[in-house]
């Protein structure tokens, strides 16, 4: 059973981030890289639009204000740790400015885009 809750969930997660890189796109952003794994964690899409790179963390969940509110300090922190092995790895962007941004999802709505959602060393 747990099982099943588990293959669910990420099931909904994939979807969720499908939508997320297609509001993007129809926002301008161009998709750098989707569910991008690394040594210090893990970004769910990386895009990029007028110079600059947004790590982009999206969530699911029943309201907007509830996925937006579900990213923790912590998940911050490692997607921070992420972005910078990432940036490391592609030297042709690092003329590039780079923000970190939640793409908000629930049933029936509109994704909600919120730009510059985190800043390290902010809390």
């Amino acid at each position: 059973m747990a099982e099943a809750k588990r293959q669910a969930a990420e099931r909904r997660g994939r979807k969720g981030e499908r939508l997320a890189a297609l509001y993007l796109r129809a926002k301008g952003y161009r998709i750098l890289d989707r569910r991008v794994r690394t040594p210090m964690g893990e970004v769910d899409l990386i895009a990029k639009r007028s110079g600059v790179v947004a790590f982009v963390e999206v969530k699911h969940r029943k309201t907007l204000d509830l996925a937006a509110d579900s990213v923790t300090q912590r998940s911050w922190q490692r997607i921070d740790r992420a972005s910078e092995y990432w940036m490391a790895r592609h030297p042709a962007l690092a003329t590039c400015g780079w923000r970190y941004d939640i793409v908000a999802i629930a049933p029936w709505q509109l994704p909600r885009h919120i730009r510059d959602a985190w800043r390290p060393g902010l809390a």
